[in-house]
């Protein structure tokens, strides 16, 4: 995981970026900028362009939020969130550690999964073809217990 000091994501990043992808705050619903993007393509990570979901599994859930019911192989993390008393599972971007959304169990299928990630973490990449974005599934066995 890539580690920069708080002055370098202050300078790379948006304020709202900044507080979702370095502080863990959750944008406001239905205020992101993705939320009804429908062109093909790759989400990929606001803070350092690692790619994170496909197009292809993007999925309107009523929540908000953009929503995926799966994520590219290797480029997200998984933790154990406890925060606000509630317990959640938080996504993190793999390269930078930047904070992404939550992953609950009432998605559509195949996964069963859906993936709530705030808009001002990620940036859209359009492609012409997604076949090349049907990566393995991230899936829950990259689950770590976050550290306070």
């Amino acid at each position: 995981m890539e580690q920069k000091p708080e002055s370098y994501w202050k300078k790379k990043l948006t304020p709202s970026q900044f507080k979702v992808l370095r502080e863990a705050n959750t944008e406001m619903p239905g205020t992101g900028n993705l939320l009804h993007n429908k062109e093909t393509g790759i989400y990929t990570c606001a803070g350092c362009g690692s790619e994170l979901f496909s197009s292809a599994t993007k999925f309107d859930s009523g929540s908000g939020w953009p929503s995926f019911y799966d994520a590219l192989e290797n480029n997200i993390e998984l933790h154990e969130d406890t925060s606000e008393g509630m317990q959640r599972i938080e996504v993190r971007c793999r390269t930078c550690g930047g904070h992404l959304g939550h992953l609950f169990d009432d998605g559509p299928l195949p996964s069963g999964q859906r993936y709530c990630i705030n808009s001002a973490a990620l940036q859209f990449k359009q492609t012409i073809d997604p076949s090349p974005l049907k990566k393995k599934r991230a899936g829950l066995s990259s689950r770590k217990k976050r550290r306070s």
